[in-house]
């Protein structure tokens, strides 16, 4: 309503552009879209197989630091190499998406920002989270087992969780990259627009007129100097406070999806947003051009998107703590196979046994056929992470109980959690009882001003 009448007061004219659908264009954009995530997950995929392939080398390595520590360090440089990923697909997808929001010609503007950011935003979450999903939820789990591996290209084995469990890998990966978001990305947002702004301010100064004999200097006008001033400030447009929300946005999935695995993740983020107030108040007031005030009533599209983060961070949250830690394990350990359990133990400590008991046995004549084993360690066994028989290495009974545990907890943990949100939601008033207050007095006043004027004998004064 409101752009139909800006652009009636611009146009008196102007003929509205009707509603239209297409179901072959939306075929279109939606085919590409699916295909967008399929690229974005298949760079997680090759992020994966650097690491196996890294962690091969380091061990490999004359080095001691890197053999010794071959697998952390692999998860190092991928967080490193993810984060290069993050900063080079990030304008990669911003491309994209503003391409298939001028395949689906959109009405309006606001309709225009409102696909621009579904599309952007679905693209980042991709882009941030496919190799984080994988270390939570997948790393140490498809790898297979001792004896009958899984396999790149049949040479390198697929990484193995931390020794003190997977979700020490998701800890590294998630402070790795959140610490080089906070600090690179954010050097670079203020130091770009400061050198633009320099080299606009020297390219668009104007010279000083040679004076001539006898010529009196012209005294300049201050209006006309604030002018060139604003002139040679960077120029804004319509998204400019978009990569703003954006990253506001993505740092709040980062500190809600994953916070049970990177309990440190909310702290950083308020470090942050203090420091980049400040930066962003200094870049808006004294880099940038004003940009031209955009009536609203409310934060739009990005309400629904951040409803659907929260979801999420209570589905994740909740996997994290069922598959990813140890958790379910060890209560299960404690409440059915703990000497506690078995005994009726009270002065004991109910977790005694837990390692030795979460380790299976591997018979070492049972390796790969290509695996070169000294006769004299034919007879042996070694012990691995895992829930398997010692004879044809099948899931043991314990394993399928703590599988039942873990779905369990999952079910109870996002139904507790969800009504907790639907709770706190009616509980609290979206609009604080103040404000509310504020605007009924003004709307009061402003009736009472109207009826002055059409029923003046009905309104005291």
């Amino acid at each position: 309503k409101e752009e139909l009448a800006l652009q009636l007061i611009n146009n008196s004219q102007h003929e509205p552009q009707l509603y239209q659908h297409s179901y072959f264009r939306s075929t279109i954009v939606l085919i590409l879209v699916l295909l967008m995530i399929m690229v974005l997950i298949g760079i997680a995929h090759a992020l994966v197989i650097y690491r196996a392939v890294a962690m091969a080398l380091f061990m490999q390595s004359e080095v001691s630091l890197l053999s010794k520590h071959a697998d952390t360090i692999a998860v190092m440089t991928g967080a490193v190499l993810h984060y290069l990923t993050i900063v080079i697909m990030t304008k990669v997808n911003w491309h994209v998406a503003l391409f298939l929001c001028s395949l689906e010609k959109p009405r309006t503007f606001s309709q225009r920002e409102n696909n621009f950011t579904v599309k952007i935003f679905i693209f980042q979450f991709f882009t941030n989270f496919s190799s984080l999903i994988y270390i939570a939820f997948f790393l140490g789990r498809i790898n297979g087992h001792p004896g009958h591996y899984v396999r790149i290209a049949g040479h390198w084995r697929l990484e193995e969780c931390h020794p003190s469990g997977c979700i020490t890998d998701l800890f590294i990966q998630m402070a790795v990259i959140m610490v080089l978001k906070q600090t690179i990305s954010n050097i670079m947002e203020y130091l770009i627009p400061w050198i633009s702004h320099q080299l606009r301010k020297k390219k668009k100064s104007p010279k000083k007129r040679s004076m001539m004999l006898g010529e009196e200097e012209e005294a300049e006008d201050p209006c006309k100097r604030q002018w060139l001033n604003n002139y040679e400030l960077n120029e804004v447009n319509v998204f400019s406070l978009f990569n703003e929300y954006l990253e506001i946005v993505i740092q709040y999935s980062f500190t809600t999806i994953f916070v049970a695995a990177f309990p440190l993740a909310p702290l950083l983020a308020l470090i942050n947003n203090v420091i980049e107030i400040h930066m962003d108040a200094i870049k808006m007031m004294r880099l940038r051009r004003r940009m031209v005030p955009r009536k609203a009533k409310d934060i739009g599209i990005w309400l629904q998107v951040l409803e659907a983060i929260g979801t999420l961070a209570v589905i994740g949250n909740g996997l994290v703590i069922a598959i990813t830690s140890d958790f379910i394990p060890v209560q299960v350990y404690k409440y059915m196979y703990s000497p506690c359990a078995r005994e009726n133990h009270t002065s004991m400590d109910c977790s005694t046994g837990y390692i030795n008991n979460s380790l299976s046995v591997f018979h070492i004549r049972d390796f790969e056929p290509h695996t070169k084993v000294l006769p004299e360690f034919n007879g042996l066994c070694c012990r691995y992470r895992d829930y398997r028989n010692a004879d044809d290495y099948t899931y043991t009974v314990q394993f399928w109980h703590i599988f039942a545990a873990r779905l369990a907890f999952l079910i109870l943990f996002e139904h507790v959690a969800l009504c907790v949100k639907l709770i706190a939601a009616w509980y609290i008033p979206d609009v604080p009882q103040k404000v509310k207050n504020v605007i009924l007095k003004q709307k009061h006043s402003n009736l009472q001003n109207e009826l002055r004027w059409v029923m003046p004998w009905k309104v005291p004064r």
